[in-house]
């Protein structure tokens, strides 16, 4: 089963994937806002069985996706994860032996079906399509081989990025990613009960129908368990919190010419096992 947040009459709900719609669960679970606080309360199990044998409350067409999480502590980035992105650059350097990591805002957010906002500053929207990861048990210093019994769901990510401004400072690329609206997440948290839902699937990014990306999380230089061993070590990770893994080659930007995205096109990022984000461009 798989859960999800939106926005239906003004009011902000979660709840679970249905056909033709959303079994609102929300209303039920007073005690739990939203669902990193059920995420908080390892409630997903619970939630589970409240949605078995009920009817949708929201139809399709009568509601926005929102992210899943609204309310994350923290989301954490990864760049640079695979090898032919590390060969992008070329710079002539071998892998690093540590991963590169930057922060992202939850505004600069959008849910499944919302169009990216291409900001009047400039042309360069780029995507950037990944797995996102929803901590469930948080931690300092989680052991490496214990990593992936911290995780509660997974989700996809846009990480739609503004290139010129990632390149405006010298030591850091937050304001290339962080624009209002740039980039997407959703359309739902899919329940992570297998270490075979992250350590080897398939993830592909597509614009206007043509596959941009297209690599399998095996092949990350830095595997997920690695990822969440390592930011654990400075920070400490609480339920809800977002680890953005890693995107493949074959972002925009590194065609020649680039191919930044423009007002009309249609992107979908699609991993296995999870189903795929859609999401337009718009000026704003």
């Amino acid at each position: 089963m798989k859960f999800a947040t939106y926005t239906s009459d003004g009011q902000q709900f979660y709840g679970a994937v249905a056909k033709g719609g959303m079994i609102a669960l929300s209303p039920d679970c007073p005690d739990w806002p939203t669902l990193r606080d059920v995420i908080a309360a390892d409630g997903l199990r619970q939630l589970t069985d409240m949605a078995q044998g009920r009817d949708v409350t929201h139809a399709d067409g009568t509601f926005r996706w929102d992210i899943p999480v609204p309310n994350p502590e923290k989301i954490i980035c990864v760049g640079v994860n695979f090898p032919d992105r590390n060969a992008e650059y070329k710079d002539g350097q071998d892998a690093p032996p540590n991963m590169s990591l930057f922060p992202r805002f939850a505004r600069s957010f959008v849910g499944h079906g919302t169009p990216l906002t291409r900001p009047p500053e400039t042309p360069q929207l780029d995507y950037e399509g990944e797995i996102a990861v929803i901590i469930g048990k948080g931690g300092r210093r989680i052991a490496q081989e214990d990593a992936l019994n911290h995780i509660a769901a997974l989700t996809l990510c846009n990480e739609g990025t503004l290139r010129d401004w990632v390149r405006h400072a010298k030591f850091n690329v937050t304001q290339g990613k962080n624009w209002d609206g740039s980039g997407a997440m959703g359309p739902w948290l899919v329940p992570f009960t297998d270490d075979n839902q992250i350590t080897d699937v398939a993830l592909q990014t597509r614009v206007n129908g043509e596959v941009r990306q297209d690599d399998r999380t095996g092949r990350m230089l830095f595997p997920v368990a690695r990822q969440i061993a390592y930011i654990s070590t400075f920070t400490t990770l609480v339920p809800g919190d977002i680890i953005v893994s890693g995107t493949p080659t074959g972002a925009g930007a590194r065609f020649d010419p680039p191919r930044f995205l423009v007002p009309g096109d249609q992107i979908e990022v699609f991993a296995e096992g999870i189903g795929t984000l859609s999401n337009g461009v718009v000026d704003e």
